[in-house]
């Protein structure tokens, strides 16, 4: 019994003295990590754990909001008094006829040399052979009658009115009848600029308070609804528009029921200008009109044509309207040629006014046209 309790002491005594030498051991080895590595040792250094911020309860991440498009810039177009009074001084300063037949008419006499290059910077100018005719016989017996007392400028400038012919309408068709919006449809040869101008045209009307409803109905021509859509999106005006390729009359339709729908005053179609099928350009445009047709009617055609193309702009003059029944021309590019007697010899050609001249790039570089006006540019 006595041995047993003996045992029993002994063994405590060496647990107990363990694990004081253990607390001994362990502390200093803490001890000996704070303290400077001995020269010739091999210190293992461990890295950092990186500090990660716990978030806080309860506190939601905040969410990354998509910024919204900027909304289109709303443009005020010109008015149709500024405008015009610009576009003259710009084809005053560009045009080469009125400055020519001046210089001509103004020598001391008068004699058949002077009357034959007279003659030839007409033809030069595009006006066509009896137009030229008409007012070269026209010139010689006033001048003639008048007598010494004669102002060739004068003279000149009645000729010139009366050739180009103020007696014809020129008022644009933009309105329906019965509450009914107008139709305009706008064709052309695909580089006349007839998308552009069927831009400007609608900021002509919205700067008149009209509403407009455009329709991008040249479906074939690559970036044509893109770019009927910046002019739109420049003036506030709504493009109705379908995939490259779609049917251009489905897309008339759909303008004109849009149009329709929320009541606008004018709907403006631009149209495919693929004048290489001269047979499937009819068809497309006959079918075009006869869609619009059968819900209200198109109150107005406008057949946009380079000035500077001379007679290849008579020979689609004639194309388009046997396509479909041209009411108005749309001459564009005016101040870049010398060749102004187009506006007579088109008239003459179709038997249609000229209604509007585009006379620069920029987005108000359209105007009505008027004989009187026109005139008085070219003379200077």
């Amino acid at each position: 019994m006595v041995t047993l309790i003996v045992i029993i002491a002994v063994a405590a005594v060496a647990i107990i003295g363990g694990g004081i030498v253990g607390l001994v051991t362990s502390s200093r080895r803490r001890k000996d990590r704070s303290l400077p590595p001995q020269a010739g040792t091999d210190v293992i250094t461990r890295p950092e754990e990186p500090t990660v911020e716990e978030p806080t309860v309860g506190e939601a991440e905040p969410e990354t909001v998509p910024a919204e498009p900027a909304a289109p810039v709303i443009e005020k177009p010109e008015s149709t008094a500024s405008r015009l009074v610009r576009l003259r001084q710009r084809l005053a300063g560009s045009n080469a006829l009125g400055r020519g037949l001046l210089n001509l008419l103004s020598t001391d006499r008068l004699d058949e040399d002077t009357w034959e290059s007279i003659e030839d910077l007409l033809l030069t100018a595009d006006i066509g052979v009896a137009p030229t005719q008409e007012l070269v016989e026209g010139l010689r017996t006033r001048l003639r009658v008048e007598g010494s007392t004669a102002d060739p400028k004068a003279a000149l400038r009645d000729e010139l009115i009366k050739l180009v012919d103020p007696s014809m309408d020129r008022r644009l068709q933009v309105s329906g009848a019965d509450g009914a919006p107008g139709v305009v449809l706008m064709v052309g040869v695909n580089g006349t600029g007839k998308t552009t101008t069927t831009g400007k045209l609608a900021r002509i009307l919205v700067s008149e308070d009209r509403k407009v409803v455009l329709g991008a109905a040249d479906t074939f021509r690559a970036a044509a609804a893109e770019q009927l859509t910046t002019w739109g999106e420049r003036v506030g005006v709504e493009v109705v528009r379908g995939p490259e390729g779609t049917d251009p009359a489905s897309v008339a339709f759909d303008s004109v029921k849009e149009g329709l729908d929320t009541g606008v005053d004018t709907v403006i179609v631009d149209t495919a200008g693929r004048l290489q099928n001269k047979a499937g350009l009819m068809d497309e445009l006959g079918k075009v009109k006869r869609v619009i047709e059968k819900q209200t009617p198109v109150t107005e055609v406008l057949l946009v044509l380079d000035a500077t193309t001379g007679q290849n702009g008579l020979i689609q003059a004639r194309v388009f309207s046997e396509a479909v029944a041209v009411t108005g021309i749309v001459l564009t590019k005016l101040d870049g040629s010398a060749k102004g007697g187009i506006v007579v010899a088109v008239q003459r050609e179709l038997g249609v006014p000229v209604k509007l001249v585009g006379l620069g790039e920029g987005p108000d570089d359209l105007a009505p046209f008027t004989p009187e006006a026109f005139v008085d540019a070219l003379l200077g």
